[in-house]
């Protein structure tokens, strides 16, 4: 039942970005359609065209202002050709009595999409800046939680978070959900819960709920809740690649992963960088997930690697 529900939450997100990739182009298809259907089965054109702000308005909330203003243009353009060859609600042609309701029409509907996208732009602006700070503040949390470690160790949150941020971009998540990768990172080790964490967030004015991060922190936890169970569940038997696991639980595993090899430990020295990704992709659809092992050989830096045909030390 759970598996279940976990693949239907997970088609809906794969649904909702596809929707969002697309929407420009929805968009045009929507508004051409829908003047198409005002213009053969509504018999009073004109009163219909009030219809037109709200595509106009969701259009500056979403995509931003430039969008908005072109598709404002668009629709008035469409409707002044309709007008000219065919007419709304009389005879076509652009005379004055029909100008006189179209250009003030036409007028309001771009200075709506101007605005709504200007005030929207703004406020994306100022919540980006805000999210921003509070990855900045966790950053200086983990890293002053990480300074009792050992050298090696030191930092490794951080580390594996730009490296988790950096392969969730390049996936193609949006920024919403590469905040939460971001965060569920720099909390894998020490966790949402860890005491020393909560007492440093208590001391904000107001205490840990009218901070900015509690939102990401929430969204960050489906993602450290998957990652803590990861290697119960990956392996031979259930190979990553057919597990319905969020996006942002394999990018972790891979950053993690790739950053911890090149940690000494008891049981073995530190990898260079090249033998970590040897070691990664050697579990690649099996351990960890092969669209993201993919974009992991892009990103990281050759450096380290031996040239080919090269005798590599044993």
């Amino acid at each position: 039942m759970d598996s279940e529900f976990e693949e239907r939450a997970l088609s809906l997100d794969g649904l909702k970005r596809l929707v969002f990739r697309y929407f420009e182009q929805s968009l045009v298809v929507i508004l051409v359609a829908s003047l198409l259907l005002i213009h053969w089965v509504v018999d009073y054109k004109v009163a219909f065209l009030s219809f037109y702000y709200l595509p106009v308005i969701v259009a500056g909330f979403f995509v931003g202002k430039r969008t908005a203003v072109w598709s404002a243009v668009f629709v008035v353009a469409l409707v002044l050709f309709f007008q000219a060859v065919r007419g709304l609600e009389g005879p076509e042609g652009l005379y004055p009595e029909v100008l006189f309701t179209l250009v003030p029409w036409g007028g309001f509907l771009i200075l709506t999409g101007y605005v709504v996208g200007s005030l929207a732009e703004e406020r994306l602006e100022r919540l980006n800046d805000l999210r921003q700070a509070y990855l900045a503040m966790l950053e200086l949390l983990a890293f002053q939680l990480e300074a009792s470690e050992q050298e090696g160790v030191r930092g490794h949150s951080h580390r594996v978070a730009a490296l988790a941020g950096r392969l969730a971009e390049e996936l193609g998540l949006d920024e919403a959900e590469v905040a939460n990768v971001r965060v569920a990172a720099l909390l894998h080790e020490i966790g949402p819960e860890n005491p020393r964490l909560l007492k440093l967030l208590a001391q904000f004015p107001g205490g840990v709920r009218q901070l900015p991060v509690a939102g990401s922190l929430k969204g960050a936890t489906k993602i450290l809740g998957e990652y803590g169970r990861y290697y119960e569940f990956v392996g031979e038997e259930w190979p990553i690649d057919r597990l319905a696991l969020t996006k942002g639980t394999k990018i972790l595993a891979v950053a993690d992963a790739y950053e911890t090899l090149q940690i000494p430990s008891s049981q073995r020295p530190a990898l260079s960088p090249w033998r970590a990704l040897e070691e990664i992709e050697a579990g690649a659809g099996r351990t960890f997930a092969s669209d993201v092992v993919k974009v992991l050989k892009r990103v990281v830096s050759p450096v380290g690697r031996p040239e080919s045909g090269a005798v590599r030390p044993r």
